[in-house]
């Protein structure tokens, strides 16, 4: 429900649409890192190759059908920051490695490839933070991991790590290529986006220690 008059309402979209353009730049960073993708990614990437369907019809057909879950069973996720997510991210991921490829900035050595895609992880895991403990609305992959820690005794970072290790084993199988990033992800991200809304994201959103927050059932 969009509340322009309420100012909690505003800082919070405000905070979402900052973790949104954010997850635009880690996008970019794994592709300049060039040490794979983040499991989502490279599942669909897979897919697509089998099917013989390019990224970007693939993208869609793999969303709507992860939106339609998303429906029967997280209705209530889906909001402002669904759809913003589901749209924006590619645009922001375009510009940002079009500015950083037009600077110069691409790194050579393995040593910075690997620094880049590390700082990829972190701000992935930064800015989902953000987008997802606005709770105005989560794309329709991150809200699978949400879903199963409503319904299942497990804490959120682990069923993150559940979904994204899935994808990244579906892609070995189909013969995507798997690098050490997409690894980096399928294990990290779960982790790192706990710690940031515990420690950052909740309070950007002017969260109390007594307010609700969905993302962290820690039993």
């Amino acid at each position: 429900m969009f509340d322009f008059r309420n100012p909690a309402w505003r800082r919070r979209l405000l905070v979402m649409i900052l973790g949104v353009v954010i997850i635009g730049l880690g996008v970019c960073l794994f592709r300049l890192s060039l040490m794979g993708n983040d499991p989502s990614s490279a599942f669909v990437l897979a897919l697509g190759n089998r099917l013989g369907l390019p990224f970007s019809v693939m993208l869609i057909i793999v969303n709507t059908l992860w939106f339609i879950a998303e429906i029967a069973l997280g209705r209530r996720y889906i909001g402002a920051g669904t759809f913003f997510n589901w749209f924006c991210v590619g645009v922001f991921a375009d510009l940002f490695t079009s500015l950083i490829a037009n600077a110069g900035a691409l790194p050579e050595s393995i040593a910075g490839r690997l620094a880049v895609m590390l700082l990829g992880v972190i701000i992935l895991s930064f800015s989902g933070a953000l987008y997802q403990t606005a709770n105005l609305g989560i794309a329709p992959y991150d809200a699978l991991s949400i879903v199963m820690a409503d319904r299942l005794p497990i804490p959120y970072f682990w069923c993150r790590i559940i979904t994204d290790s899935c994808c990244a084993l579906i892609a070995f199988l189909l013969g995507g290529v798997i690098g050490l990033g997409t690894l980096f992800c399928a294990l990290g991200l779960g982790p790192f986006i706990s710690f940031f809304t515990r420690t950052v994201a909740r309070r950007m959103c002017g969260y109390g220690p007594e307010d609700e927050n969905w993302l962290f059932t820690e039993s």
